[in-house]
């Protein structure tokens, strides 16, 4: 397989976590394409020492953490504002997002990071204890499979998450959350009456704000940055822990963007 495939066979999911890394598809991308150029110019950089998979990785992360990047001034790569916050995606939640949502070894987000095992371990742990912490919020769940919304209704209990409703269509996603405005939405992309989870959550995006974390069973259909896309994926089949680190870096997200919101002068 020639190096052109092999970036290709793995791309969808880098974007996957980039955008996870960056809160936002266009920023994430953008991350993406700063790597690829790194590439173009300088093939020697992507070491594959451990796979091509976790080469590429390694080297967005470089990407990622190099000054040359995330300063504003010194290169034309757009920088949301979210980039900007100095505590962003801090390396335990990066080493737990490895791990939990792309299926790395320890081994592997070792070498991906620049780190050691026990470091890593480390790593995982700490981003473990800052997300037991989290502020629990509202739930909506839209999912049409029943055993599958048993399954995350279970999860997002089990983190210390209140579930205000499980909807199985477009209407009922729009009714539940008019109601009851969740904090975090999980949905599924295709809906058992043929609607779309998409079109459910934008039309509800527009009233209000909220994150929302999408699940299908075919992410790399919405990982190619052609068109607006989701930030935050889960694959079908999900581990527990996936569901963990997406939830919690949407509302991470939320976090940071409500405490750097100016507060109104006092009258």
């Amino acid at each position: 397989m020639s190096r052109s495939q092999l970036v290709a066979e793995h791309l969808p999911l880098l974007r996957r976590y980039a955008r996870a890394l960056t809160g936002s598809q266009a920023s994430g991308d953008a991350y993406v394409a700063a790597m690829l150029e790194a590439m173009l110019g300088d093939p020697a950089v992507l070491d594959e020492s451990h796979g091509p998979r976790a080469g590429l990785f390694r080297l967005f992360t470089q990407i990622w953490n190099s000054v040359s990047v995330n300063d504003a001034e010194v290169t034309p790569l757009p920088m949301p504002p979210e980039r900007r916050l100095s505590n962003i995606t801090p390396l335990p939640r990066q080493a737990f997002l490895l791990l939990s949502l792309e299926g790395f070894s320890e081994e592997e987000v070792a070498f991906i990071l620049g780190t050691d095992v026990a470091e890593t371990r480390r790593l995982a742990d700490a981003a473990g204890r800052e997300m037991a912490a989290e502020i629990a919020t509202d739930v909506l769940i839209i999912e049409d499979e029943t055993f599958i919304a048993m399954d995350l209704e279970s999860l997002v209990k089990n983190l210390g998450h209140n579930v205000v409703g499980v909807a199985r269509t477009h209407a009922d996603a729009v009714a539940l959350a008019k109601n009851r405005r969740p904090g975090l939405i999980l949905a599924d992309i295709q809906l058992a009456d043929g609607s779309s989870g998409l079109d459910a959550v934008n039309e509800l995006l527009r009233t209000f704000e909220v994150p929302v974390v999408f699940i299908t069973a075919y992410p790399e259909r919405f990982l190619t940055g052609e068109r607006p896309e989701p930030a935050f994926l889960i694959s079908k089949p999900f581990q527990p822990a996936m569901v963990s680190a997406v939830a919690s870096q949407a509302l991470f997200f939320q976090r940071n963007s409500r405490n750097r919101t100016p507060k109104a002068p006092a009258a």
